[in-house]
């Protein structure tokens, strides 16, 4: 599934808007972009190097790929190191400096919100209102909307990656946060998910109730909401529906199909996966032009369809066939 339709007055032909990317070396920042406050240095920041770190590049998939299939993944880590996969100029120190500012958030929610228990309204006034996070339209047009060390230096983003936010920095604080992936708009929830206690961070933290769930339900699915729909997502599953909006941005914009294939590669390194990723895959490589790699990747996905459905994994050969020929 992909996530975070965008809002009615928003683009209209797809996840994250009709324009090209603004990728992590792109454009200076448009109008629409608040100040920076108080957010990490960053690449660019006042903090300097990366003092300390090994002469070899980091092998950043390597290390996603073992966050992963972890006993608990950490779901900051592994959206961060989706940042460094996509971005060639993020080091350690940057993904440290990410951390670092979600403590420092967590260290902002006042304590007596331990007694009280209103975590939502606690978070809005931190998050929604002092340290401006909030989503846009403009947001869905933009890849650095769903790399989270670029929202935490923004504060804006998705409403997926506002909602990582918003869970890391009240597990800091000690809340019983989960995120909760509705069809096209993901928000969070505090306490038992019975109690449907829910806000929405890409609007700054408004409160959503039961009906507002319903009609967000109905206006993105044409369907009524679904209790299989208020389950807690777990961080796999999260981050798959990361990936799933990276991929969805690249889709239309075929000069950009080599981050469609490290958004796919990435979603193959979590321990459940759709298996069509791996055709899917293929079909990449073969529109970059790696027509043997792609060709006997089709075929093995054909062998796979071969249990399931036959007539698709006959379809699936003679493209991997069409792939072949294309070297002659």
């Amino acid at each position: 599934m992909t996530e975070d339709v965008p809002p009615p007055d928003g683009p209209a032909d797809g996840p994250e808007g009709p324009d090209g990317p603004d990728t992590p070396e792109g454009p200076a920042r448009p109008e629409d972009e608040p100040p920076r406050r108080g957010g990490p240095p960053g690449r660019d920041g006042a903090a300097g190097g990366d003092a300390g770190e090994s002469p070899d590049p980091p092998d950043w998939r390597r290390e996603f790929a073992e966050e992963a299939r972890s006993e608990r993944p950490d779901l900051a880590r592994l959206c961060l190191l989706i940042g460094a996969v996509a971005d060639p100029t993020v080091t350690r120190h940057v993904l440290t400096e990410a951390e670092i500012e979600l403590d420092r958030l967590a260290g902002l929610v006042p304590y007596a919100t331990r007694i009280v228990g209103d975590w939502a309204t606690a978070l809005a006034g931190l998050l929604g209102g002092r340290e401006g996070f909030e989503g846009v339209p403009a947001d869905y047009q933009r890849l650095e909307s769903s790399l989270l060390h670029e929202v935490l230096r923004r504060r804006r983003g998705l409403p997926i990656l506002l909602s990582v936010v918003w869970m890391e920095v009240a597990r800091r604080a000690g809340a019983p946060v989960y995120g909760l992936g509705l069809p096209g708009h993901f928000v969070v929830g505090f306490g038992d998910p019975a109690d449907l206690n829910l806000a929405d961070p890409f609007a700054g933290g408004r409160a959503m109730t039961g009906p507002d769930a319903e009609l967000l339900v109905t206006s993105a699915t044409g369907e009524a909401l679904d209790r299989s729909m208020l389950r807690p997502a777990e961080p796999g599953a999260i981050v798959l529906r990361v990936l799933n909006n990276i991929r969805a941005w690249a889709a239309p914009r075929p000069e950009r199909s080599d981050v469609a294939l490290w958004a796919v590669e990435l979603s193959l390194l979590l321990p459940s996966h759709p298996a069509r990723l791996r055709y899917e895959r293929a079909e990449l490589l073969v529109q970059r032009g790696d027509f043997l790699t792609g060709a006997a990747e089709m075929e093995a996905y054909a062998q796979v369809m071969d249990a399931v459905d036959p007539e698709s994994a006959t379809t699936v050969r003679r493209r991997a066939q069409a792939a072949r020929a294309r070297l002659n």
